[in-house]
């Protein structure tokens, strides 16, 4: 048996010594990608380069396998690096555009408490802005925009559709009416799990406290356990909360396994959403727009009424596909009050500054009875460039 050259505690500290030095070297990458934002200024090209993106992939492919380093492993490795260059570019060049934004500390009102979706959201939008939180938990949806409304909150971030589930309606049925305006957009991983309060086993279970969502999100599994009750809480976290405090083995939350370590619970079962690739779009909401510069992409969203007659929706499409406008989002909600009118939710990539996109609401103007923007904010769903990887 061949003795090692080194100790494990040697190991352990060469293994300390070079994560250091990679984390140290990420940190020169980033400032390094700021100057290259600071010249896209100068130059007025876009953030994004997918051409130049795939380049760099082939080439870094290339050395890695001559350091006996799998290409699946890099190409991972480097999509990551490459979106997080891409998202501190856009914060930076939209601190430019909007200098009144900049602030160390925001108040953020979200539904249910610490450790709720809504919560981890907001989380992982504000650290990319490198904003610390003033943490404001609301029972309801509605709550969440009237904190804000009233200034009590600067930011609302709200759930807006779901992989698995679709939609969320009664997020979509408040737009309507709100004053405030859609500045920010983030997409959360979604990982349910069934927590317990103690040790136990899952065909004892014979109650399930969630948010309504999750319950539809894991409609499949919950199938599979056969006759079981599902009580619905006002979110993920209550729901949590209430089985840490019953505490018995027939009980159980549908929610987050970190999360439920806040409230001392522990997974039985992970994985439990109808999809494996489970997300959630959320909406940040502010009393003011925000003014998205044309160096990095961009959604609007709008709303809008059409006229009651046969192809009223279709002349109002027709209008973005003959000015070349990507729709990504078309929902359509009851207006309450006028039964059989439908209010029409748009999501485009294309910024509201831009000429198609002012040309674009002119015609629809004349189209609909009724059209409003929600709201034009930068697009942060960084999708990765592509590259063909050969054995």
């Amino acid at each position: 048996m061949t003795e090692p050259m080194y100790s494990l505690d040697d190991i352990r500290t060469n293994v300390t010594r070079i994560d250091n030095e990679i984390l140290s070297l990420l940190a020169e990458r980033r400032q390094l990608s700021l100057e290259v934002a600071k010249s896209k200024i100068q130059t007025a090209k876009p953030v994004r380069d997918q051409t130049r993106e795939h380049a760099l992939l082939l080439r870094l492919i290339e050395t890695g396998r001559e350091l006996n380093l799998d290409a699946q492993y890099v190409t991972q490795i480097f999509h990551a690096i490459i979106e997080d260059s891409v998202l501190f570019q856009q914060a930076y060049l939209q601190t430019l555009a909007n200098p009144d934004s900049l602030q160390p500390v925001a108040r953020v009102s979200f539904l249910g408490a610490k450790g709720s979706y809504s919560n981890l959201a907001s989380h992982h939008y504000f650290s990319k802005k490198q904003t610390k939180l003033v943490e404001i938990s609301c029972s309801t949806f509605r709550d969440v925009l009237h904190t804000v409304e009233i200034g009590n909150a600067d930011f609302g971030v709200l759930p807006i559709e779901n992989t698995s589930s679709g939609s969320i309606n009664e997020v979509y049925d408040l737009l309507q009416h709100t004053s405030l305006s859609i500045v920010g957009e983030i997409t959360q991983p979604i990982d349910h799990c069934l927590l317990v309060a103690v040790d136990t086993q899952v065909d004892q279970i014979d109650t399930l406290y969630s948010h309504p969502q999750p319950h539809q999100q894991c409609s499949e599994y919950l199938h599979s356990l056969g006759e079981i009750t599902q009580e619905y809480c006002s979110s993920t976290a209550e729901a949590m909360q209430k089985v840490a405090e019953i505490k018995r083995p027939n009980v159980a939350a549908i929610g987050n396994a970190a999360s439920g370590e806040l409230y001392g619970l522990t997974p039985v079962k992970s994985n439990i959403a109808n999809q494996q690739e489970n997300f959630t779009r959320f909406i940040v909401v502010a009393r003011k727009p925000v003014d998205v510069t044309s160096l990095i992409p961009a959604k609007t969203t709008l709303i809008m009424s059409t006229a009651q007659k046969a192809g009223s929706l279709v002349e109002c499409l027709l209008v973005l596909r003959n000015l070349n406008i990507n729709m990504t989002k078309l929902e359509s909600r009851p207006v309450i009050g006028n039964p059989w009118e439908e209010m029409f939710y748009v999501d485009v990539q294309e910024n509201i500054k831009s000429g198609v996109m002012q040309q674009a609401l002119e015609e629809l103007t004349h189209l609909t009875r009724f059209i409003k923007v929600l709201g034009c904010y930068p697009s942060e769903n960084v999708s990765p460039t592509d590259v063909e990887i050969t054995p």
